[in-house]
């Protein structure tokens, strides 16, 4: 079990942070991850295990000018 931003998840053996995002409906939204304190940006989601019990915080993508 994993949780994301502070609700219970299923986790399983080899879950990497593309994996996790891929199964939400907004996981397109997000750009950055913190998972266990530790900041993941997109480039790294799909070589990024998820360890069972990580604690991960979804950050938006947010535009601006």
């Amino acid at each position: 079990m994993i949780t994301v931003d502070d609700r219970p998840m299923p986790w399983h053996a080899g879950m990497c942070v593309a994996d996790l995002l891929a199964g939400l409906p907004d996981g397109h939204l997000y750009a950055v991850v913190k998972m266990d304190g530790r900041l993941i940006g997109r480039p790294r989601f799909a070589g990024t295990q998820v360890p069972d019990g990580a604690r991960i915080d979804l950050i938006p993508m947010i535009a601006g000018g």
